[in-house]
């Protein structure tokens, strides 16, 4: 996809502040499958569910020229002129905004200020809807609309094309879209289903989710590269378990249409398994831990969010049992963060645009 080279329907002194947001997601099976060195040859599908929580960008005009990214996450700041490249920097939030506004070319003097309500780096696709909520708002500042589906591939040719990052593909589609999905990936495409529920299993399964941060970070690149590498096998270990995981995330789709949800805790448990031989380092001491006792205490199944290695611990249990799961966690050091589905996606919130006096925008 080439990039996108917009010309302003507007002049610059309009444009006031833009608010915008896109929801982080936890995926409920067939993650891995969402690689292109799998779905290329095999096709691959995730069963996902966008939640309330998000990163949000604000942008505003910068009163010189320069494109300034501020991170309220990582507490950074940075200035990239409008008229040529910044220098080379490591922070990846900081490189994934660059990118796309170089990526969208309008070259505006603005401010950026992103804040998520999450930690980056948990296994929620913050790199992925950070980059699916910047596209939305430079498309919106660009004044043409770009549809759900151009946000999410765009915002994956960037983070796979121009940072090479060896990322799967669910990621954007689920910030894009929001709700949840059966999202499939082909060599020549993606699609997204809405799962077949009614209200009562939406909510009976919203309140049997419970979500765990393990108080650790990891980065998945490394996680990520070794999976890729392993999936480009024409056999082998890491390949037959994305086949078996793979056809249990049909199973969990089955389950979860149907209302069978103590079913889908066991599928999820047995995904898991395999999930733990994709690479090394998707699980770790703390992890096992953790994941036991939340068995022993009454938790049906669960798993690691993302690529693994630390972040937030999944876990379907029933309600009677959440209580001693909670508290055993806790005394392990974990901390439950209350969540719900949501179902729009990024979007943008606000866009003002008002005409203000000559002397308030003068360089």
């Amino acid at each position: 996809m080439a990039a996108y080279i917009f010309s302003l329907p507007f002049v610059l002194e309009e444009i006031i502040v833009l608010i915008a947001r896109a929801p982080v997601r936890i995926s409920f099976g067939g993650g891995g499958t969402d690689l292109a060195a799998y779905y290329d040859r095999y096709g691959g599908m995730v069963v996902s569910a966008s939640i309330n929580k998000y990163i949000y960008g604000i942008v505003t005009k910068n009163f010189d020229t320069t494109f300034q990214i501020i991170s309220a996450d990582y507490q950074t700041i940075l200035n990239v002129p409008t008229d040529g490249q910044s220098a080379s920097i490591s922070n990846n939030e900081m490189r994934l905004a660059q990118a796309v506004y170089e990526y969208f070319q309008l070259n505006l003097p603005v401010n950026v200020f992103i804040a998520s309500e999450v930690p980056p780096g948990t296994g929620l696709g913050s790199s992925g809807t950070t980059c699916a909520l910047l596209c939305s708002v430079f498309s919106a500042l660009s004044g043409r609309s770009m549809t759900k589906h151009q946000i999410a591939e765009s915002a994956y040719e960037i983070e796979t094309q121009r940072l090479e990052a060896p990322v799967g593909k669910q990621d954007q589609y689920a910030a894009a879209f929001g709700g949840l999905n059966c999202i499939e990936f082909h060599e020549d495409g993606v699609t997204v289903t809405p799962l077949a529920l009614n209200a009562s299993t939406v909510r009976r399964l919203e309140r049997r989710l419970m979500l765990f941060f393990t108080g650790s970070t990891r980065q998945a690149r490394k996680i990520l590269h070794e999976q890729r590498q392993a999936s480009e096998q024409s056999s082998g270990r890491t390949v037959e378990a994305l086949h078996r995981i793979k056809d249990l995330g049909w199973q969990i789709k089955a389950a979860i249409e149907e209302g069978r949800l103590d079913d889908f805790g066991a599928m999820l448990d047995e995904s898991w398994q395999y999930k733990k031989s994709l690479a090394q380092g998707v699980t770790n001491a703390l992890i096992d831990t953790a994941y036991s006792t939340a068995r022993e205490q009454g938790a049906i199944g669960g798993k690691i969010t993302g690529a693994g290695g630390g972040g937030f611990l999944m876990l379907y249990c029933p309600e009677d049992r959440q209580e001693a799961v909670r508290g055993a966690l806790s005394e392990l050091g974990l901390q439950q963060i209350r969540c719900a589905f949501e179902f729009e996606g990024a979007r943008v919130l606000l866009h003002t645009t008002l005409l203000s006096s000559p002397l308030d925008w003068q360089a």
